[in-house]
């Protein structure tokens, strides 16, 4: 396959430059400078500002030829028409990597332009990023060269050809704790594409699922090729949208994409094992539950019917999941006669005991522990989705402890959780859940629904 080890450039520089650094807060040159600055990159940082002696503290150069030493990565903020004689100094310094930040390209009918830029690049074996892009974060090289700023480590790549669908997604990310290994926006993708990354995030191994929101690929059969290879490594999620005439013809729009059927394409996608979200929000759910999976994930068609037991201490939550659930096309199986004694005996007398398990309002995190324990064994459980009604302290050391019974008892089944309600306790819980690579959902139906992505549902 690809492997693109000249992409190493742009995610493991060395040195950086950042070819039109501002000593102007509001502009791109300054945002991106100051998010590098402070995201902690340890190498070098050279601005590039014929105007200025010094931004941020840090020297500034007249051009990247009066830069001492190699540079491994050039950023450039500067217009279009100054983009060529750029990437022929980015040459001269021995730059690998580019990263074009500036629009005013094909997105705009400037097609000649974008062809110079890229046929000097290419001449000069530079590898690009964008144009008319938001930029690249990898958290691993503590390298924001982007915005916003997004330090929180993790193991999901966001691959977007959207700048702000990818900015979401790691902003959510950063908010519930569980971080995130990249977010790379494609813009015109004049050279690299969505293939090479799908590719070099399969074999990262700071990555563990590879989240991909495109509008058209230019190379259908050897997209599919690639995530084939790759989904054998690392789940993909993929956001496309254009399900309808008028969306698909703004996508076609959009940096000049080709959108092509909807339909065939997430058909193409289920048929390799690629994860298809139809909303932003199940774009980031479905990577979040296999994230925290570990990539485990079950390939369409593998398990069916596949089981879950849901435990609520919120009745009516309890019967949005299992609406959630028929829709899915998930069982929620009846409780053999054996595993309803056996609860019967351990739990009070006025749980209404069921599948959905009604635990009722007045639980402890305990008395989950005790109905997981006592359905642990039932083979026709494949997950259990956990919803805490209002405060529960202590759910999430419970949670953690299920977590890791299952795992001793070589047990495949997943635990997801919904806390609703729950206020601070609630939201401080969750991120302890995040921690401990546990998916936690504010919605029994986002909770539902995740599970359907570990089902190979979507």
């Amino acid at each position: 396959m690809l492997r693109n080890e000249s992409l190493d450039s742009i995610f493991k520089p060395s040195s950086v430059a950042v070819v039109g650094a501002s000593a102007n807060p509001e502009k791109i040159g300054h945002i991106i400078l100051k998010n590098m600055v402070d995201g902690g990159f340890k190498g070098s940082i050279y601005p590039i500002n014929p105007g200025a002696d010094e931004i941020l503290g840090r020297r500034a150069y007249p051009s990247l030829l009066d830069v001492p030493g190699d540079v491994d990565l050039v950023v450039v903020v500067v217009p279009a028409k100054v983009v060529p004689s750029t990437m022929k100094q980015a040459g001269e310094k021995k730059a690998g990597g580019a990263i074009i930040i500036t629009g005013g390209f094909r997105e705009i009918g400037n097609d000649s332009l974008e062809q110079e830029v890229i046929d000097i690049a290419k001449s000069l074996g530079i590898r690009v990023i964008g144009p008319n892009c938001q930029g690249v974060n990898y958290t691993g090289s503590s390298l924001c060269a982007s915005w916003p700023l997004i330090k929180a480590k993790g193991k999901m790549a966001i691959i977007s050809q959207s700048g702000t669908v990818g900015a979401a997604l790691g902003e959510w990310a950063e908010l519930d704790g569980i971080g995130i290994s990249s977010c790379v926006s494609l813009g015109n993708k004049a050279d690299v594409s969505e293939i090479d990354l799908i590719d070099y995030f399969s074999h990262d191994p700071n990555t563990g699922v590879i989240s991909l929101y495109v509008e058209g690929t230019g190379d259908g059969r050897k997209f599919m090729e690639v995530c084939r290879d790759a989904v054998r490594r690392k789940p993909i999620v993929v956001l496309r949208p254009g399900r309808s005439s008028k969306g698909r013809k703004a996508a076609e729009s959009h940096t000049k994409s080709i959108a092509g059927s909807h339909r065939i394409f997430h058909a193409a996608c289920r048929q390799v094992g690629i994860t298809s979200a139809s909303t932003v929000e199940d774009f980031y759910d479905f990577s979040k539950a296999l994230m925290c999976a570990g990539g485990r994930r079950l390939l369409p068609g593998r398990m069916d019917p596949y089981g879950v037991a849901v435990l609520t201490s919120s009745g009516g939550s309890g019967i949005i999941a299992v609406d959630c659930a028929e829709e899915v096309g998930i069982e929620i199986p009846d409780l053999n006669e054996e595993a309803v004694i056996r609860l019967k005996e351990a739990l009070p007398s006025h749980c209404v005991v069921r599948n959905p398990l009604d635990l009722t309002g007045d639980t402890s995190a305990e008395r989950y522990e005790t109905a997981v324990s006592e359905l642990s064994s039932s083979t026709d459980v494949d997950a259990f989705l956990l919803i805490f009604g209002d405060p529960i302290p202590r759910a999430d050391q419970v949670v953690a402890r299920l977590k890791s019974s299952l795992v001793s008892k070589n047990s495949d089944a997943e635990i997801v959780v919904c806390y609703i309600g729950g206020g601070t306790i609630g939201q401080e819980e969750a991120l302890s859940m995040h921690r401990q690579g546990i998916p936690a959902y504010p919605a029994p139906e986002r909770a539902m629904r995740a599970i359907g992505a570990l089902a190979g549902k979507f």
